[in-house]
């Protein structure tokens, strides 16, 4: 999506330094009122463009945050709730439609309303900054034109109640099912579904004072995602707010992060939070039923309008949608519809996310954990009384335990319903193991502090279908050997890059290839020097490795079991299905993808001794959403490899159209690690920079360090942000 803005003549710009223009329709009273709000709140840059925003009132503090957020994005901010406003047809045409109706169906608007009319007082407070504060941006920047959303509303944060890049729970259903079911086109070639795999995961590893030199708790937070898609951050309040950390764009959370007595880090969490049920269908006298009970009760038929874009024009579609006792019909398999039963958004949700940004320490934020709203993350905390914990999922519906629910069960019947939530002590978690010392990179629960992890056989399995991750083993392997730990020795383990799978697959490989091909054979010639290179590597990537950029391109061209990380219950592990792959895999199913990489390499640049940082490349040439990458533009070296793999650091690159280079777009985003003693002392790291206006110095100024893994020092405390304060400002000036 462009976006563009208007440069207004010197003269305008001064008068509207000291008179802000308002672009939309809004009184002078409530002008005013906006404008007195904004002298609350106090916005410090920092000598890395950083917003550390203070306010008299939590309120006040969300006001500046929002609108230091449209500041360094608004066009991000924008876009998550177009999305989830299920309007993206509305910018992007036809293609999204079906993506559009899915979110439709799944998040209702009129929910989100009601919700806001009977928030508390404090809740309905936040709710109101965050639209001022965006609001008050809007107005004050009439050359920013917004793609569709002219006007935020205060109900639109209960639209998405948790800040996770995959926070929406569809089960195994895919949009292209639900294209085939409302078109009636069974066709699952032309849909556009979300991409699968996106996130290759993310780390959290919490360390214990008996582990650490100073004895104090260490947290480290590495979350996985596409680049760009959270800030770094701080907003306090004289109200006992002041917590640091990434936020997820148009969000008034501080999503990963910490505050002075305790951090939490989200992992994506595969726990089953949604369940799918084939239903008996029947027409009656021309009405539809569905037998509950052997009772027949109507279907509940709602229409849906969804505009989208063609020619220039709005162009309305209207789908009649229909629902059960379960939740919506999303799609048809073996003849019967297949309804999904989930919890995309909740008010508690949105309450949990805020409450426990302001805990005081384990007992507070225990009782966030309470409130059992968290659908799509596991966490990872560590506290200043030296306490470390993990809870794998947090909302989680109690279900026959006879049953698989990983699969489509029965909904006819009573039997399969829900049966209200397990509490967080029925729930996998762990608390102050005493190896001291736990991690989860979207990986099992039950190697969560090696062998002090929780057993399986206590736990139910829908509480905990994920399998093993080669990060996990390369984390656990990682923590079981480390003592002494400091920030930077932290930093230090969460930057390792071993691609702990080719500990299988370069073996087969080697084997299979010494076994078959004789010096005869024309293939030994041509592949005899890349393997024993591949044979005498130690498995590390580095910029200078050719042996990285073989086994890398290699490992994409063998079977996709290899690549699958997320597991349903009862289905064998990536590392399981690498394992058996590995030891079973024939000559033909190794060596020719070998060849064809050999092949390829040498066609792109006349040699296969290709390093792997001159292929694998980070480039950030302008702030668009959908970026651009370009070979003949400048890029930087990259020397990390695929979290799928085993690399702790994440970098996961592409191939672009017409490019012979790789270009980064997705894993270390925002990485940051904490130690929690008297002071808080933290270093962080942000892809390229806070802002995404590349005439900003701080659009590319951490981008050599993103490279080097080399972290800044974090400005928690107020005294050390105004020693290094670039800008300080109420918003609107």
């Amino acid at each position: 999506m462009k976006h563009f803005k208007n440069n207004l003549p010197l003269a305008i710009l001064v008068f509207c330094l000291s008179f802000p223009m308002f672009s939309q329709n809004i009184s002078t009273k409530e002008i005013k009122r906006l404008q007195e709000l904004a002298q609350q709140v106090t916005i410090i840059r920092d000598n890395w463009g950083i917003a550390h925003v203070y306010g008299k009132t939590d309120a006040d503090a969300v006001f500046g945050m929002l609108y230091a957020q449209c500041e360094d994005d608004f066009k991000r901010v924008e876009t998550n709730y177009i999305e989830k406003l299920g309007r993206l047809s509305e910018i992007k045409g036809q293609s999204v439609l079906y993506n559009d109706l899915e979110i439709k169906l799944l998040i209702d608007t009129e929910e989100a309303k009601a919700d806001y009319k009977k928030a508390t007082p404090w809740l309905k407070k936040l709710l109101n900054s965050y639209a001022d504060g965006i609001n008050f941006y809007l107005n004050n920047h009439p050359e920013v034109k917004p793609a569709l959303l002219t006007h935020f509303e205060p109900w639109y944060p209960l639209l998405w109640t948790d800040g996770s890049i995959g926070a929406i729970s569809t089960a195994d259903l895919s949009t292209g099912e639900l294209k085939a079911f409302y078109s009636g086109n069974t066709d699952k070639v032309a849909y556009i579904e979300r991409e699968k795999d996106v996130q290759t995961g993310s780390n959290g590893f919490a360390i214990s004072p008996s582990k650490t030199a100073s004895g104090n708790a260490i947290l480290y937070i590495n979350p996985h995602t596409t680049f760009y898609f959270r800030p770094e951050i701080q907003i306090s309040s004289e109200e006992g707010l002041n917590a640091y950390g990434a936020v997820t764009w148009g969000q008034f959370f501080i999503y990963q992060g910490f505050n002075e007595n305790c951090g939490w880090m989200h992992t994506s969490s595969n726990v089953d939070v949604a369940d799918i049920y084939a239903e008996k269908i029947v027409t009656k006298n021309g009405k539809l039923f569905y037998e509950y009970d052997k009772k027949l009760v109507p279907i509940i038929e709602k229409k849906i309008t969804i505009n989208y874009l063609e020619n220039g024009k709005l162009i309305p579609k209207t789908f009649k949608t229909y629902f059960t006792n379960n939740g919506p019909i999303m799609a048809k398999r073996d003849g019967k519809w297949i309804s999904l039963k989930s919890n995309n958004r909740s008010m508690n949700s949105l309450v949990q996310s805020w409450v426990r940004t302001k805990s005081k320490g384990f007992d507070d934020y225990k009782k966030a954990m309470d409130l059992k709203a968290n659908t799509s993350n596991n966490t990872v905390y560590a506290d200043n009384k030296g306490n470390i914990a993990y809870w794998h999922g947090n909302f989680i519906p109690i279900r026959d335990k006879n049953l698989n629910w990983s699969k489509v069960v029965d909904g006819s019947t009573s039997a399969t319903q829900w049966k209200g939530l397990h509490p967080v002590s029925e729930t996998v978690h762990l608390y102050n193991p005493t190896n001291g010392w736990l991690q989860n990179c979207n990986s099992t629960p039950y190697s969560a502090a090696g062998i002090n992890s929780p057993k399986k056989e206590n736990y139910l399995p829908y509480m905990a279908p994920d399998g093993e991750s080669f990060r996990g083993l390369n984390a656990v392997r990682l923590l079981s050997q480390g003592n002494n730990y400091t920030l930077d020795k932290v930093i230090a383990d969460g930057y390792d890059t071993k691609l702990t799978a080719f500990e299988f697959l370069i073996p087969a490989l080697v084997a299979s290839f010494e076994k078959n091909i004789s010096k005869e054979n024309p293939l030994y010639k041509e592949l005899a020097e890349p393997i024993a290179l591949l044979k005498n590597w130690d498995y590390y990537t580095n910029e200078n490795s050719t042996a990285t950029t073989l086994a890398i391109e290699w490992a994409y061209k063998l079977d996709p079991i290899i690549q699958k990380v997320y597991v349903e219950e009862g289905e064998l592990d990536q590392v399981q299905n690498t394992q058996n792959f590995a030891k079973n895999a024939s000559p033909d199913q190794l060596i020719p993808q070998l060849q064809i990489v050999v092949n390829e390499l040498k066609t792109k640049f006349g040699t296969w001794q290709i390093p792997w940082g001159e292929i694998n490349r980070f480039q950030r040439l302008s702030g668009d959403i959908t970026l651009v990458y370009n070979d003949a533009f400048e890029s930087i070296p990259i020397g990390y490899g695929p979290a799928l793999w085993g690399s702790l650091p994440a970098y996961k690159s592409n191939y672009q159209k017409g490019s012979k280079k790789r270009y980064g777009f997705n894993g270390n985003s925002f990485v940051c690690a904490v130690e929690f003693g008297p002071k808080i002392k933290a270093k962080s790291l942000l892809a390229g920079g806070n802002s995404s206006d590349p005439k900003s110095k701080h659009f590319y100024d951490q981008a050599e360090m993103y490279r080097k893994g080399q972290f800044k020092d974090v400005l928690f405390y107020k005294d050390d942000v105004q020693k290094n304060a670039e800008k300080t400002y109420h918003p609107g000036e």
